[in-house]
């Protein structure tokens, strides 16, 4: 037994220094203002700033802050799975891009996943524990939102910005 254990312990080892070699790119980009922001077409509030900051924009943004885990394989790949998808479904960074139908759908998304507990993934705020939404913050959240959403009604016809 002990004859399997030893070259088995030294493929894994080598196996692990290997990936390590591997690293996804990383999520940063400069630190000023994009021009699709979503700060460049409605008001964010310091306040909800702060919670996007806190709680959303490490995978809903342009600008993830890593942990320290992040250079290790393979929670680096992890990692990165979980950024690509969160800006795949929702990017501050770019939102001012998006069509005018899917800006208002990712509004009431914010809303419905917020109220919801389903945001931030609990993945995420199982480390980042600053990053738990108080029901105080998910009100502020959901009502910037919804204000948001609101705005796009009066500006737009509401069949236009439903599916069709």
């Amino acid at each position: 037994m002990k004859k399997i254990f030893k070259p088995l312990g030294f493929v894994l080892l080598a196996a692990f220094t290997i990936i390590q070699f591997f690293r996804p790119a990383k999520n940063i980009a400069s630190s000023t203002a994009y021009a699709k922001d979503i700060s460049t077409i409605y008001h964010v509030p310091d306040n909800v700033q702060g919670i996007l900051k806190t709680s959303c924009y490490d995978c809903h943004s342009n600008n993830t802050l890593y942990p320290w885990y992040a250079n290790v394989q393979p929670f680096a790949w992890w990692l990165n799975d979980h950024i690509v998808e969160g800006k795949r479904e929702l990017n501050f960074s770019e939102f001012a891009g998006y069509s005018m139908r899917r800006k208002y759908k990712k509004m009431e998304e914010v809303i419905d996943q917020v109220d919801e507990n389903e945001m931030p993934l609990s993945s995420y705020t199982l480390i980042h524990r600053n990053a738990i939404l108080t029901k105080e913050q998910k009100n502020i959240l959901t009502n910037w939102a919804s204000s948001i959403r609101d705005t796009m009604k009066v500006t737009f016809p509401a069949d236009s910005l439903k599916r069709k």
